[in-house]
């Protein structure tokens, strides 16, 4: 896909991933980009930036992206390229409260399936559109440190596998970001967690892979380039991958996360 005079609408946009990926869309010459967060003002901050429209948005409420998707096509356009960016972690096990399972499963998992139910079906009517969603190398392999996480953002990859299948005939695609650890501020002060075994990446090395994965219609986005080893062996002997995690998680185990 040619991102030039794309419309473009980007969720978790006030700061991270999502504020790099304005930046780089903006870079690119879309024709707007919508910079939707809960974080007014760091949405207004992001949008005043590149020039782009600040929305505030909960995507934990389907009604509120219902509304950002048909508000923006009404004002403004139809949406070419919507990127479910927005994610939260909290550490924990199965002894997790119910009320961190149910948020980071509305915000990692349920976000990305509101945005497909409104945003989808338009796509489809056109003939053509793009799905960014943003995952997580914890959902390719998963999260020493935090079930919730690993959980949800294994349903988020297995979403966006449903999407590129049912809907590529339709003309549209599905890209899914995979990173490890990327200097935002779920990460800021555990640079030494196992999540940044590999280094920790700017935003704006996510960002530029997900340009590129777009502009080359590439299904999974791996800024970390050894989450694709890892994604093999874990294939190839999932009994020696999990031995093998086992030892990561004894190593990090007794590390906070967040």
């Amino acid at each position: 896909m040619d991102i030039r005079d794309r419309i473009v609408v980007v969720t978790g946009a006030a700061g991270g991933i999502g504020r790099a990926l304005c930046q780089a869309f903006s870079d690119q010459n879309a024709k707007h980009v919508i910079c939707a967060d809960r974080d007014s003002a760091g949405a207004e901050e992001t949008a005043h930036m590149i020039g782009g429209t600040a929305v505030t948005v909960d995507v934990a409420d389907e009604n509120q992206i219902k509304t950002l998707i048909d508000t923006t096509e009404a004002s403004i356009g139809p949406i070419d390229i919507f990127c479910s960016n927005a994610g939260v972690l909290v550490e924990g096990g199965a002894d997790a409260l119910d009320a961190e399972w149910q948020r980071l499963w509305d915000i990692n998992v349920m976000a990305h399936v509101w945005a497909a139910r409104h945003v989808v079906p338009r796509m489809a009517d056109r003939g053509s559109g793009y799905l960014l969603n943003t995952a997580s190398a914890a959902g390719l392999l998963n999260q020493i440190g935090s079930a919730p996480y690993g959980v949800t953002k294994h349903a988020a990859v297995g979403l966006a596998e449903w999407l590129a299948i049912t809907h590529g005939d339709a003309g549209i695609k599905v890209s899914v970001l995979c990173p490890q650890a990327v200097r935002t501020a779920m990460t800021e002060g555990h640079e030494d967690h196992v999540a940044a075994i590999d280094g920790m990446l700017e935003p704006e090395d996510a960002a530029r892979a997900c340009i590129t994965a777009i502009q080359n219609e590439t299904f999974l986005v791996l800024p970390h380039a050894n989450v694709l080893k890892y994604m093999q062996l874990k294939a190839a002997d999932y009994d020696r991958w999990i031995a093998g995690m086992q030892k990561l998680n004894r190593t990090y185990s007794t590390s906070s996360w967040v």
